[in-house]
């Protein structure tokens, strides 16, 4: 009697069709499983992200970092006004207390309050910088003035104004220049998100 003879057992499909795509997941999730990631005991990180140490961060990136720590109000045009003419008064005072009315001092200490003026102004109001630092300058310009009563004061202002015109100038320029580079920058990511029209 012949025996019958035993064939290999056959995992593929028969004929050697090839697998479709059901079948091989199917195969291939029997087959070969992932290991696991984490031990059974071990706790894994939350959010399913594995922790990564924060990098120092030095240079420029480090720079633009303390620059946006500085402070940044944002003034309307007339809280512009307020702020110079109150700064420079004060400035005013205190180069008639320390240097007895030096107007070369005077001058100096006038220049970085209009880049600051025109730098804390919101972007609407930019073109009010120019304007509001001559009015602050000679606010600032009564505690040096010389002269006895309201109209010695008047003359003593409009003489100061016409001595120390340089400085007046220079600064104006400044915070016009200051303006128009603001002006001619990008508006920031926010501002543009918030003009989109809703969809």
């Amino acid at each position: 009697m012949e025996q019958p003879r035993t064939r290999p057992q056959q995992h593929g499909p028969r004929g050697g069709r090839p697998l479709t795509p059901p079948q091989a997941a199917r195969q291939g999730a029997q087959g070969h499983r992932p290991a696991a990631r984490h031990p059974p005991g071990a706790p894994r990180p939350a959010g399913g992200r594995r922790p990564s140490a924060a990098a120092p961060v030095s240079g420029p990136a480090a720079a633009i970092r303390r620059l946006r720590r500085l402070p940044n109000p944002r003034l309307t045009g007339l809280g512009a006004g307020l702020f110079c003419g109150a700064l420079m008064f004060l400035l005013g005072c205190l180069d008639q207390l320390l240097f007895g009315g030096s107007p070369t001092g005077y001058g100096v200490l006038f220049l970085p309050v209009c880049v600051l003026t025109a730098a804390w102004v919101r972007r609407g109001d930019l073109l009010t910088s120019p304007v509001v630092v001559p009015i602050g300058y000679a606010v600032g310009l009564l505690p040096l003035a010389d002269g006895d009563g309201f109209l010695g004061t008047l003359m003593g202002l409009v003489t100061a104004l016409a001595t120390q015109a340089l400085w007046l100038y220079g600064g104006t320029l400044i915070a016009g220049v200051t303006a128009l580079l603001r002006r001619a920058a990008p508006a920031p990511a926010r501002a543009r998100a918030g003009r989109r029209p809703p969809r």
